[in-house]
């Protein structure tokens, strides 16, 4: 309740409007779902069509937190992915040694860190119904603030909820954006428009806490030409040692 609290207090000396700008994580565990693709592959539309519509098959923000990676190793075959970026092909890599994956490919779907190859069939709201009864291990609070032209300002509270966590512990921030569309004109998919959701294009992380919590306060930056509205910002808390997720949180783009 206090951390609850704590959140509000710093919400109410901003805008009246601002106060449509927070969110604070449930008593259930939310699923942290990573879909890693890229435009330079042929197999990857259909995959991203399937995370555009997840919320559509009632797997709203409360139950899963989506995230569109986009990594660069494509980008050899012809055309270059224009939201790739290094760091996710690396962060793909990464959580494959943590887990002791024997590769990475396109499309992969992470759930909660870990390859999920069903993701296109019935098993995986069964696998987020089993997340969602979890209790979760973290709390997190995000409050979305009037910041710099081209960039959101992100107030993120965090707190682990057992000692058992601390170790490994840390928080991760994520801004993204939807409604985006590429006409490919070269490699696999070309002569194709694609259309993408929950694009990643700015990533913090890891944020070791301390003592337990994290308070931070961050300007991420939006892509060039982007409209704010179809914007919004991720969090999620994972152990870096198991890359088991203990919490997540979606916030949209605030109503102007």
């Amino acid at each position: 309740m206090r951390f609850a609290l704590a959140l509000l207090g710093a919400v109410l000396v901003t805008p009246a409007h601002a106060l449509q700008c927070s969110a604070t994580s449930g008593p259930h565990t939310t699923a942290l779902v990573e879909l890693y693709t890229s435009e330079g592959c042929d197999s990857c539309p259909p995959a991203d069509r399937w995370l555009q519509g997840l919320a559509g098959r009632g797997l709203a923000r409360e139950r899963v937190v989506p995230l569109s990676l986009h990594v660069n190793y494509w980008d050899y075959i012809g055309w270059k992915d224009p939201y790739a970026q290094q760091r996710f092909s690396d962060r793909q890599r990464k959580l494959a040694q943590v887990t002791r994956a024997r590769f990475v490919y396109t499309p992969q779907v992470l759930l909660q860190g870990r390859d999920f190859r069903g993701w296109h069939g019935g098993g995986f709201e069964t696998e987020v119904e089993r997340i969602n009864a979890r209790p979760p291990r973290a709390k997190i609070a995000l409050a979305l603030e009037p910041g710099h032209p081209g960039a959101i300002s992100v107030r993120v509270r965090a707190e682990l909820l057992g000692p058992q966590q601390q170790a490994g512990a840390a928080l991760y921030l994520a801004s993204y954006e939807n409604k985006l569309v590429s006409r490919v004109a070269a490699g696999e998919n070309r002569g194709r428009t694609l259309e993408h959701d929950y694009v990643v294009f700015e990533w913090v992380g890891p944020i070791p806490f301390k003592g337990g919590r994290i308070e931070e306060r961050r300007d991420l930056p939006l892509l060039p030409k982007a409209v704010p509205g179809h914007s919004g910002v991720a969090a999620f808390v994972q152990d870096q040692r198991s890359a088991e997720v203990l919490q997540a949180l979606m916030l949209p783009a605030c109503p102007g």
